[in-house]
């Protein structure tokens, strides 16, 4: 069953809401279940496991004593191991006086240092470790395209019918013969020099002949998908839609369309849409949007966020397990790359401090995934805990990432330290984490 089917409003608050607790308590619960397991590997006691705060609604204790509950407020989670005071793993100094040594070591305050890192470490890990089979699952899903394009579905186009079928192995277009589709810049290269011309006239293998048919535009003005909370979402926008004219002028290539876009400077555009037969007609301003160049930099573009794609299905082929894992670990570690560069050019200017999220603006996006299919909100999931853990990692006190810090302190200097600094550290790390968070607020609320 597609979830977006449960959507009766995309801009209803309650599903916006919904959402963004379902992707958050997962990631959460993965996160938090990383800390558990490796903790009891690691002969560390737990003595609550919470997927959110405040009043507990549901509950029950295992064999070993831990109980597994969860609260009313859903922004997150916690475990309480053995000897912590609280939900952000301070010291219970008076529990722990009365404990003898064996009682200590069941401790996360009394185990040894490998213990206490690799139960910290283990969060995040397991938050990397989601994204990658995520990414993994959805990769050997949907296979991967080989050297020939072999036409899948045709989408609806406003020329169709054409005599392409699904099933014909694609040789050539308008007398040019098509290159590899694993050399993605050849590939570029010849459909950049294709005529600007619908319909197309395909050499194709159809079983064991080799014959010309009428095709669509191989890179049309096609909504392929949407970027949530952009110009093109929020007007209305769908997957399959086909632009045939913007301000007036008809055009038929993606190409078209996305030159009038870059180059009108936030100029409105009047776009005449084609959907299920019909034509409709809409007007959107495009955004600035600051996007990742090959150099490691960003440069600024004008948007109204779609994704083209080409004019049919392409067929796939089944991706083995070890190439999908692969490729699940190259896309996390993209999204790492990604996101630290981004914080990086934020901090020193390189570009706006909007491009930063809060919680309002994560949660529309999570309802904006949700609405164009399951396949598209698990994979906001994986992107969403890739984040996380990264964010975790920060060395920020009260974070994963500060813990690993005292830690290191601890390894090199041969002491903890001591309980005052640790609070100290632990209340300026509390201010920047809600500093952060006001931050990221202020930015769903008030940038464009």
């Amino acid at each position: 069953m597609d979830i977006s089917t449960l959507i009766p409003s995309f801009g209803n608050g309650a599903f916006t809401v919904l959402w963004f607790v379902v992707a958050l308590s997962i990631i959460v619960a993965i996160h938090e279940y990383g800390h558990y397991i490796v903790g009891r590997w690691c002969g560390i006691g737990a003595d609550v496991f919470s997927i959110g705060f405040g009043p507990v609604l549901w509950s029950r204790v295992d064999k070993r004593g831990t109980r597994w509950q969860i609260a009313a407020i859903p922004m997150g989670g916690f475990v309480k191991f053995k000897g912590d005071a609280n939900a952000a793993s301070g010291k219970d100094g008076a529990a722990m006086a009365a404990m003898d040594e064996s009682e200590l070591r069941h401790t996360m305050h009394g185990a040894p240092l490998w213990a206490r890192s690799a139960t910290v470490a283990a969060g995040p890990v397991f938050n990397f470790i989601l994204s990658i089979l995520i990414f993994s699952a959805v990769m050997m899903t949907n296979g991967q395209v080989g050297e020939k394009l072999i036409v899948g579905e045709v989408w609806d186009m406003p020329n169709a019918p054409y005599e392409l079928r699904e099933g014909d192995v694609v040789q050539a277009i308008e007398g040019t013969a098509l290159p590899s589709f694993d050399d993605p810049e050849a590939f570029d290269a010849f459909s950049t020099d294709l005529p600007k011309a619908d319909p197309l006239i395909y050499t194709v293998q159809r079983g064991g002949d080799v014959i010309e048919v009428t095709g669509p535009y191989l890179y049309p003005a096609l909504v392929k998908s949407l970027a949530p909370r952009s110009a093109a979402y929020n007007a209305g926008l769908e997957s399959g839609d086909v632009f045939t004219a913007i301000d007036g002028q008809p055009i038929v290539a993606f190409s078209q369309l996305k030159d009038v876009v870059e180059g009108g400077d936030g100029k409105t555009v009047a776009l005449t849409v084609y959907r299920d037969g019909e034509t409709q007609q809409f007007d959107l301003t495009p955004r600035r949007v600051d996007e990742p160049n090959n150099e490691g930099g960003f440069v600024t573009n004008w948007r109204i966020g779609i994704l083209g794609g080409i004019a049919f299905e392409p067929a796939t082929e089944t991706l083995g397990f070890g190439e999908a894992v692969h490729a699940g670990a190259r896309q996390t570690l993209r999204i790492m790359e990604g996101s630290l560069s981004g914080l990086y050019h934020i901090v020193t200017g390189g570009i706006s401090s909007c491009n930063l999220s809060g919680p309002v603006g994560i949660a529309q996006t999570s309802a904006a995934m949700a609405s164009q299919g399951t396949e598209n909100f698990i994979w906001f999931i994986a992107v969403l805990s890739t984040a996380i853990g990264l964010l975790n990692l920060f060395p920020i006190p009260m974070l994963d990432g500060g813990h690993l810090v005292f830690y290191s302190y601890e390894a090199v200097t041969g002491r903890a330290p001591s309980d005052r600094v640790l609070q100290v550290l632990m209340t300026i790390g509390l201010v920047i984490v809600l500093g952060m968070m006001l931050f990221g607020l202020t930015n769903d609320l008030f940038c464009p």
